[in-house]
């Protein structure tokens, strides 16, 4: 990946990361305003809810009173203490008070919880009235009670007072529903609201919900709730009414008790979670617009710092590169004063200094060389020159002691003189052959061919009964593409190699050979088990006449590198004392070095 992509990557995941955390962030802070909000919210409803109840119970109380006070129930009260009371004259008494006070019940009840008159149920006449807790003082607060009518129960806020004319007190017990006009009633929040569920049958009943509007939808949601707060009091939940989040209610669940402290009813105040999911969709929506533009500056402040910053980098790479392929000279312009433009100063002050650097290196080595030739001249041309200067002494002496001296020692003087002369034309022979290394031929050439025709040539060497064995193993690569290569340059290069194998197998061992493509060329190895190499003698093992060898002229490996790098390839060395040595040679194509004779005499040998 290049840099720009990668600034540009970063970028990107910045902004991408830093809107989402800060969206998140608000969201959370939204979330938590919003739940503190509907937390307010429905304990406002609720203590709404209560002061209403209470307004109506002390509503409810000063009619009952009222009726209490009243001429009609003075009457009644007067009759219950004579001795054989007829009701009949009060059967619908109760119902014309209900309609004067508004109220829709209304009982009168004797001290044994007889009915005399009832405005709600006229047929109740004469039963009694088992479920109220009858008490002479008459001073009870308003109080929730279940009401069995003809259509059905129902359930009413009530009051219950006393008169007393006599021995026999009257119990005026009234009320009013709970019902949708009660809903109503409240104040209720944008977003808010209010139902009443009357628990009068033993089961969930969807038709005992109560909306100030009769549009619960679904009320079969709302039974778990509901089931849940008749057995643990007051509770609360998420109702998705839809697949729309935006359709979700916060439905808080509270239960109303009656007087004997029987669940009657439950009150649900939902708060509707549409404002927080269309803020927070809104929240999103910009996090998205946000984000998105930020990736686009990011894309183009990466690309215009990219292109700022990867410049100058890419010239620095350019020019590595030249330097890296042998231009030492090479400069790179220099645009600014910052960091890259100090790097590209030293990078320019670097090639200035390797220049120089090389230079005094190509003298150093031109000396050393210089000082390695004439040593290895002297030492080569000393040992053949002192059994000269031996013999031309003993003739000069035995000329001195006359004929018949030198004639007894002439001959085997001369041939003496031969031997070392044709000694001293071989060493000057071999330095003279290094010296004059051929200009490279370049024909297709396969590799393989070229390590088969080595091995033939030293297949007697290698298995002959005279030395202990060395096996040959062959890892040749079938499908080797063909290079451009003179072929007796690199035979004579393989042999050197095999020759320098052999001797570091005195005592036998494995020679490995191996090829293989590669993008560039082609790849030959040539490995042994033998002794190994030092350090020291890995450092110094291609220069010229060097060599480690008791007898040798230390030219073979410089022959070697010659050849090689006439043909732009590389030879490395690896090697573990007492383990053996690995010569890595890379060649490349050098298809374009093909004369066009050569390039039509493969074609011509293709077609055949």
């Amino acid at each position: 990946m290049s840099f720009r992509r990668k600034l540009l990557l970063v970028f990107s995941i910045t902004v991408f990361f830093s809107v989402a955390t800060v969206a998140w962030i608000i969201s959370i802070f939204v979330k938590h305003s919003f739940d503190r909000l509907n937390q307010d919210r429905t304990a406002a409803l609720v203590a709404q809810f209560h002061r209403e109840f209470d307004n109506r119970g002390e509503d409810i109380v000063r009619r009952v009173t009222a009726i209490a006070s009243g001429e009609p129930a003075a009457r009644v009260a007067l009759t219950l203490n004579r001795g054989a009371p007829d009701y009949a004259p009060f059967l619908s008494q109760a119902k014309t008070l209900a309609d004067n006070q508004r109220l829709d019940f209304l009982e009168l009840l004797d001290d044994g919880g007889t009915i005399i008159s009832s405005a709600q149920s006229p047929a109740r006449y004469g039963y009694k009235e088992t479920t109220l807790q009858l008490d002479r003082a008459g001073v009870k607060p308003a109080f929730l009670k279940r009401e069995d009518l003809m259509d059905g129960p129902a359930l009413g806020l009530f009051a219950m007072r006393t008169v007393n004319l006599g021995e026999k007190p009257l119990f005026i017990v009234g009320g009013r529903r709970l019902d949708k006009e009660f809903l109503a009633s409240l104040e209720l929040p944008t977003g808010m609201r209010a139902l009443l569920y009357e628990n009068l049958e033993p089961s969930f009943s969807p038709k005992l919900l109560i909306d100030s509007t009769n549009s619960v939808r679904d009320p079969q949601k709302l039974k778990f709730l509901i089931e849940r707060t008749k057995e643990a009091g007051e509770s609360r939940e998420l109702i998705a009414w839809s697949d729309d989040r935006a359709d979700i209610e916060l439905m808080n669940a509270l239960p109303l008790k009656g007087e004997g402290g029987q669940l009657l009813g439950v009150l649900l105040v939902g708060n509707s979670q549409r404002p927080y999911v269309e803020l927070e969709r809104r929240i999103q929506y910009v996090a998205i617009l946000v984000g998105g533009s930020a990736i686009v500056i990011a894309i183009l402040l990466s690309t215009w710092v990219a292109g700022r910053v990867t410049r100058p980098v890419e010239q620095l790479a350019v020019a590595a590169e030249e330097v890296a392929s042998g231009n030492w000279n090479t400069q790179v312009q220099v645009a600014s004063r910052d960091e890259l433009g100090q790097l590209a100063e030293s990078f320019n002050q670097m090639t200035r200094q390797l220049t120089q650097q090389r230079e005094h290196l190509v003298q150093a080595e031109r000396v050393a060389a210089w000082r390695e030739l004439a040593r290895r001249l002297a030492h080569e041309l000393k040992n053949p020159l002192f059994p000269l200067q031996i013999t031309v002494e003993n003739l000069l002496r035995a000329r001195q002691q006359g004929s018949a001296m030198f004639n007894e020692i002439f001959q085997e003087s001369a041939s003496t003189l031969l031997a070392e002369i044709q000694n001293l034309k071989g060493i000057i022979a071999r330095f003279g052959e290094f010296s004059r290394m051929p200009t490279p031929r370049f024909q297709r050439t396969s590799m393989n061919e070229v390590i088969e025709g080595v091995l033939r040539v030293f297949h007697a060497q290698l298995t002959s009964n005279d030395r202990p064995p060395i096996v040959v193993r062959m890892e040749l690569q079938p499908d080797l593409p063909i290079i451009a290569a003179d072929s007796e340059l690199l035979h004579r290069a393989l042999s050197n190699l095999v020759l320098n194998a052999m001797d570091a197998m005195p005592q036998g061992g494995t020679l490995r050979i191996r090829t293989r493509a590669l993008d560039h060329g082609g790849e030959i190895q040539v490995s042994d088990t033998g002794v190994g190499l030092t350090q020291e003698e890995r450092d110094r093992l291609f220069t010229p006449y060097y060599t480690s060898k008791a007898h040798g002229t230390g030219l073979g490996l410089a022959i070697v590198q010659s050849v090689i790098s006439d043909h732009d390839g590389q030879i490395t060395v690896e090697s573990i004392p007492g383990k053996g040595t690995a010569f890595r040679i890379e060649l490349p194509f050098n298809l374009d070095k093909l004369s066009s004779d050569n390039v039509n005499k493969g074609s011509a040998h293709t077609g055949n």
